[in-house]
């Protein structure tokens, strides 16, 4: 069950993951260590008190301070005040592991698939991964389906594509306006509402720190979805024999869902700094400098996965850090392995009927080294 190494994402990590384990990315005049092997970045990730994310607007690499004025919680704290707010926001985003939940998100991609048959041809990026994300995400925050054609408008990421200020403004004007109409209906049941009645230590939460909750709900997992989707498509319509061992047996499902995580990591890395002078496999880091913790070397780390660049859809153990891990580990994540599992399961059955008529994968220059990610432009025709 192997994928066409015309679509293997290039790792491109090896030699300097072989060497240090580390490679120097720079963005913005800042050269950023970027964290490599498996276990280094599992253990970074568990060091919280060495590698800080009490660091507004720089956990994102490039930082987004030109981009948003709010701090993105909890992303951007540390315990204890991140497993504070985790506490309060769980029960909202563990809401997609329930079975109604599921159903719906299932529902949706029905209705994207068929459309799309409908169609005939689809840009599958901006055509049926954006909408399927943001229709999606209407289903996460108990909003009008109206809502997120809207957001569609917002493209594929919010701060990286097109004027990332202006889009940041709109989305923080967007955020205040739910907020306000939250506060003045009582009988609110969307997430906006959910917000306005959240409390910590018996007292409400302010409107900046609500703005951060909401900033990146909105904003931190568009692009990373959006990619797997296009990739998950790419891979099924390229690996019909997969595609077929799916359909076969549903049990693959969840197993397949973890491999594609792993194999496109839909988020190259994340950003971490160090109060202190950090010494980062023979990198000095100054006090207040940042690292970046690389998920995409690290799930292809040869030491913990065998043939790492071959896609598997049976691969077990997985232990894929695509999702992050330890205390920080994504907000979303349930929500994306609800709709990625429901992708998988109703595409599978059809992917030898699509038929891929134009291939632009984007790529993502790291260092002296690439990979590739997502795509540009995917067009599909569909019968």
């Amino acid at each position: 069950m192997n994928n066409d190494a015309g679509l293997r994402p290039r790792d491109g990590f090896e030699r300097a993951r072989a060497g240090d384990g580390v490679l120097v990315h720079e963005v913005d005049g800042e050269r950023i260590p970027l964290i490599l092997r498996h276990k280094d970045v599992r253990a970074a990730i568990r060091d919280w008190e060495t590698f800080s994310s009490d660091a507004p607007f720089r956990v994102p690499i490039p930082s987004e301070e030109n981009v948003r004025s709010v701090r993105q919680i909890p992303i951007e704290l540390d315990p204890p005040q991140h497993s504070a707010f985790r506490k309060l926001l769980d029960p909202w985003f563990l809401r997609p592991t329930k079975p109604d939940y599921v159903a719906r998100i299932e529902t949706l991609v029905e209705t994207m698939l068929d459309r799309a048959r409908r169609a005939g041809e689809v840009e599958i990026v901006s055509e049926f991964a954006l909408p399927l994300q943001s229709h999606a995400l209407a289903i996460l925050l108990e909003m009008p389906q109206t809502e997120a054609e809207r957001w569609i408008q917002w493209g594929n990421s919010m701060y990286r594509e097109g004027d990332g200020a202006t889009k940041g403004r709109q989305l923080e004007t967007y955020i205040s306006e739910q907020l306000e109409r939250a506060r003045a209906n009582e009988e609110a049941d969307d997430f906006f509402a959910f917000l306005t009645r959240l409390e910590l230590d018996d007292q409400p939460l302010d409107h900046e720190t609500l703005s951060g909750i909401a900033n990146l709900t909105f904003a931190g997992g568009r692009d990373t979805v959006i990619n797997a989707i296009s990739e998950i498509v790419a891979q099924l319509v390229h690996n019909p024999a997969d595609a077929r061992a799916i359909a076969d047996d549903p049990g693959l499902v969840n197993v397949a869902v973890e491999e594609f995580v792993r194999f496109t990591s839909p988020l190259s890395f994340i950003g971490r700094v160090c109060p202190a002078e950090t010494d980062i496999l023979g990198c000095s880091v100054p006090p207040d400098g940042r690292v970046g913790l690389c998920f995409a070397s690290a799930n292809h780390d040869e030491t913990v996965f065998d043939q790492p660049n071959v896609f598997r859809i049976d691969r077990r153990p997985n232990p894929h850090v695509g999702f992050g891990g330890g205390k920080h580990v994504c907000l979303g994540s349930a929500h994306a392995r609800s709709l990625l599992r429901a992708l998988v399961e109703r595409l599978s059955p059809m992917a030898h009927k699509v038929t891929l008529l134009e291939e632009l994968p984007a790529s993502e220059r790291i260092g002296d080294s690439s990979r590739r990610l997502g795509y540009r432009r995917l067009m599909a025709r569909l019968s």
